[in-house]
């Protein structure tokens, strides 16, 4: 709706998931390295656990979309509110196996033949488990048995559990101490820092073909307080914020409009107060004597890029000016430190080519 008006080629802040606009930082680096490295070896049960909204399913997405289609191979159930009969049939089918016989029996045996033939040509198979947390102790117990095929020292089947935090909790439940015995690897991804926040705006606006983003600083700061750096929250506020400004033809998006969204959201827990209601406050007179105001300092280096700077960019709107310039640093490296000692994780990020913008 307001794409043209904001001179963009695709609406920035979609809710469906879409791996063009992933956002990385330290920790998407992390888990994206951690995926990518068990699953190539066959490493058997992983889990990715986070609160809602944080890019989950976006992660997995990049994840799968990067993966040599050649190599790979991949059941994905999104649903997982089913029987066991029904798990097991719909793991087959989106396998491509859509024979599938009637008893249990026949569909376990044509489902290890599957994986030991695959195995045979040098294929991995993922089965991939969204909104895992929903899942029950049959149906868990059920995947761990899925688990169990082997060939030799080799798992013939990854299973991926991607859920929110109670996953971790399910799996700390005494009677599935033998499932969580199996995990190999566990990650997990946490909402944005707040420093991160403005950066995840730009850099969507700049994946939707824009310049420099129309917020004020106002706005950002309360896109930050009422999102709590939750990247679903983020893209609601901003889209809703977007929208009451188009109504205004307004070329920058104010502190008003991203208040309105949020109370629309129900973010808020009364509505905010309209401008007019606020009394103005008048400005101190000036000292005779006023000090020097220091100019502020200029934007470090892009982190991992030696004698590059940040310059900034002049924010303009279908030609006008906006807001405060951005300039992004390296979104892979914000978190980094040339000193700091790196993670596993963060060294597999670099031996898989996770190193620079992907």
């Amino acid at each position: 709706m307001y794409t043209a008006f904001y001179n963009l080629q695709k609406k920035p802040f979609s809710m469906t998931p879409d791996p063009s606009f992933l956002y990385i930082t330290k920790q998407h680096r992390e888990a994206l390295a951690g995926l990518t490295y068990a699953v190539l070896d066959r490493k058997g049960f992983l889990v990715l656990s986070g609160v809602a909204g944080v890019g989950k399913t976006t992660l997995l997405a990049w994840v799968l979309q990067k993966l040599p289609s050649d190599k790979v191979q991949l059941s994905v159930i999104l649903n997982p509110t089913l029987t066991r009969e029904e798990f097991l049939e719909l793991a087959l089918l989106d396998f491509g196996i859509t024979d599938v016989p009637a008893s249990k029996a026949q569909r376990l045996w044509k489902l290890q033949n599957f994986l030991v033939k695959s195995r045979e040509e040098g294929k991995v198979n993922v089965l991939v488990i969204d909104e895992a947390h929903k899942l029950d102790y049959e149906l868990l117990e059920e995947i761990r048995l899925l688990g169990n095929m082997e060939y030799g020292d080799e798992k013939l089947i990854q299973i991926l559990l991607l859920g929110q935090r109670e996953l971790d909790d399910v799996l700390n439940q005494p009677d599935l101490w033998q499932l969580k015995q199996r995990i190999s690897v566990r990650l997990s991804i946490g909402a944005l820092s707040i420093d991160e926040v403005e950066y995840y705006i730009q850099h969507r606006w700049s994946v939707a073909g824009g310049a420099t983003h129309p917020f004020t600083p106002e706005a950002i700061a309360h896109v930050k307080k009422w999102s709590k750096g939750i990247p679903r929250l983020i893209n609601s506020i901003c889209d809703n914020a977007l929208t009451l400004a188009l109504a205004e033809e307004s070329l920058s998006v104010k502190v008003g409009y991203v208040d309105s969204a949020a109370w629309n959201l129900r973010l808020m827990e009364k509505p905010p107060v309209p401008a007019a209601a606020i009394p103005a406050v008048h400005a101190a007179p000036a000292p005779a004597n006023p000090v020097a105001v220091h100019a502020a300092p200029a934007a470090p280096a892009l982190a991992g890029v030696a004698g590059a700077s940040s310059p900034a960019v002049t924010p303009a709107v279908n030609g006008h000016s906006t807001g405060p310039s951005v300039a992004p640093p390296n979104m892979i490296d914000l978190n980094a430190s040339a000193t700091r000692k790196r993670s596993f994780w963060l060294r597999w990020a670099d031996k898989l080519g996770l190193s620079s913008d992907v």
